[in-house]
């Protein structure tokens, strides 16, 4: 059983725990980022978890919860129109070392 509406996917492939996926809408959409798993299951109508929800602002910012490998989907389920959409990968900021202080005299 398919989904009785349309969407646009994203495979993401593996990401890092962390990693920020930003996504730009051009109107309100709903926004879902799913495991490998997950997404099996919503190809399928099944039941499914996602992070996301309605998109009423673009864009917006998601963070991939642990290593894997990652989808977004945005969906117009619920809303009229069709979204146009893209997404980016925020690179992870450097690793800078702590500043290291010393004791006043």
């Amino acid at each position: 059983m398919a989904h009785s509406f349309s969407y646009t996917h994203y495979d993401l492939d593996m990401q890092r725990g962390g990693t920020t996926i930003e996504i730009t809408l051009s109107t309100v959409a709903n926004v879902r980022l799913m495991s490998h798993a997950n997404f099996d299951l919503f190809k399928n109508a099944r039941q499914h978890k996602f992070l996301g929800g309605v998109a009423k602002q673009s864009p917006i910012r998601l963070k991939i919860p642990e290593s894997g490998h990652w989808h977004v989907v945005i969906d117009m389920e619920g809303h009229t129109g069709k979204a146009e959409s893209s997404i980016k990968i925020v690179p992870l900021a450097p690793q800078k070392p702590a500043p290291r202080f010393n004791a006043a005299s």
